[in-house]
């Protein structure tokens, strides 16, 4: 069973990283690091996945906004708590905006948006994502790196291959399962100031 998870992950590891890191996704670049220490990605591509999945999501929500502002599903998007600040914020801080837009829990989608709405010109928008990406994908991937050399020095080096997968699924969902609890109640203590 561990060997066809095992199996699973080396061939759609990579992709699960890109997709993951196209919305707000620490915890696939997380990942990405964690696998990449087992020897189960490559670092660079575990790199380039977490960067091209980040780089790839801001810029679709820059694109919706800029180029769909009127669809229902870009309209629902600005309705979202926190689309008006991030406005305000992008049209007096284009540049800091862009560059720090990922590392703000909760505003990362509907930034993209906002930024897609302001006048910030395209050129300029997807040099500064591009190397915005890149940095976050650099310092989260580091960040599994190392947690999963901490997590090896733990545990110790007899983990077998399909222990350490095991491990670093366990560690995932326990990631994921945090991540969600927090953005829940971030969300519904949002909610409560609009009223």
């Amino acid at each position: 069973m561990t060997d066809a998870i095992h199996n699973l992950i080396e061939q759609y590891g990579l992709i699960a990283v890109f997709l993951g890191c196209v919305a707000e996704g620490e915890s696939a670049a997380l990942l990405g690091g964690f696998f990449a220490h087992q020897h189960v990605f490559v670092p660079w591509q575990a790199f380039l996945a977490a960067a091209g999945g980040a780089f790839a999501g801001d810029t679709l929500f820059f694109i919706l906004g800029r180029s769909f502002a009127d669809h229902p599903s870009v309209l629902k998007l600005k309705a979202r708590p926190g689309f008006s600040q991030a406005y305000r914020l992008v049209s007096s801080h284009p540049n800091i905006f862009v560059l720090s837009n990922r590392y703000i829990y909760g505003l990362r989608l509907v930034g993209g948006i906002a930024a897609g709405f302001s006048s910030i010109s395209v050129t300029r928008f997807v040099i500064l994502n591009a190397l915005s990406s890149a940095v976050w994908a650099a310092l989260f991937g580091t960040i599994g790196y190392v947690f999963g050399l901490g997590a090896e020095r733990i545990i110790g080096q007899a983990l077998a291959r399909h222990e350490r997968l095991l491990v670093a699924l366990t560690i995932g969902l326990g990631v994921a399962a945090l991540a969600w609890l927090v953005a829940h109640a971030i969300a519904k203590k949002e909610r409560g100031k609009e009223i």
